[in-house]
């Protein structure tokens, strides 16, 4: 039976997908040769920031690139996020049913407190391993088995939860369940080609996961 779940932050329980994709465009139309579109940058939704730019501006330091796109991204980041629809319901749920939680992101500290505070739940995360907690970000298993570490959590009942390949390749590297959201941006057929043990349709289908005898 599960008793640990590790969340994914952007695009499995916190909507950012526009702010995302937003501010890639912002920063990249007054730098890159052509007009930057969501059907571009989507797939690369997922790997790191410097990755992800690094990918669309061809050129190894992006350190400029990056700092534009936390000052706009942090600009007009509260009025284009919110929890995707029964997140802050079934993570409430499952705290009472005591489950360990925990998140496992590519994104910044700071962002990541900042968000999980806003929508009231960081008190329920006991692990938060962001990219600059690992030497290795997903799809490396190293954050996933620094928060097994963290939580003391066994592996062969803790699912990773997550909306992009990397989410799943880290926990099938890890060793532990992996379950892909079908909200991904990405979309359920290109989640199931990296083998997840589950598709959750609603927040609501992690229930049978951790009731299962």
């Amino acid at each position: 039976m599960i008793d640990t779940i590790l969340f994914d932050l952007d695009g499995t329980i916190i909507d950012t997908n526009e702010l995302i994709i937003t501010s890639f465009i912002h920063v990249l139309e007054k730098h890159a040769p052509a007009p930057f579109t969501r059907e571009q940058i989507i797939p690369k939704m997922g790997m790191t920031l410097e990755q992800q730019m690094q990918s669309f501006s061809g050129v190894e330091d992006v350190s400029h690139f990056v700092q534009a796109y936390r000052t706009y991204s942090e600009v007009v980041h509260d009025d284009m996020v919110q929890p995707f629809p029964q997140v802050v319901e079934v993570i409430e749920a499952l705290h009472r049913k005591g489950i360990t939680m925990g998140v496992v992101t590519t994104k910044n500290r700071p962002g990541t407190l900042k968000v999980l505070e806003m929508f009231g739940l960081l008190k329920y995360m006991k692990s938060i391993v962001t990219v600059v907690d690992v030497q290795n970000p997903k799809p490396h298993p190293e954050p996933v088995l620094k928060a097994l570490k963290d939580l003391g959590s066994d592996p062969r009942k803790t699912l990773m939860v997550g909306d992009s390949p990397v989410d799943i390749q880290a926990a099938n590297a890890a060793g532990v369940w992996s379950a892909g959201v079908s909200w991904s941006l990405k979309g359920e057929d290109v989640l199931r080609e990296y083998n997840p043990n589950y598709i959750l349709h609603t927040m609501n289908d992690l229930y049978p996961l951790v009731e299962q005898e």
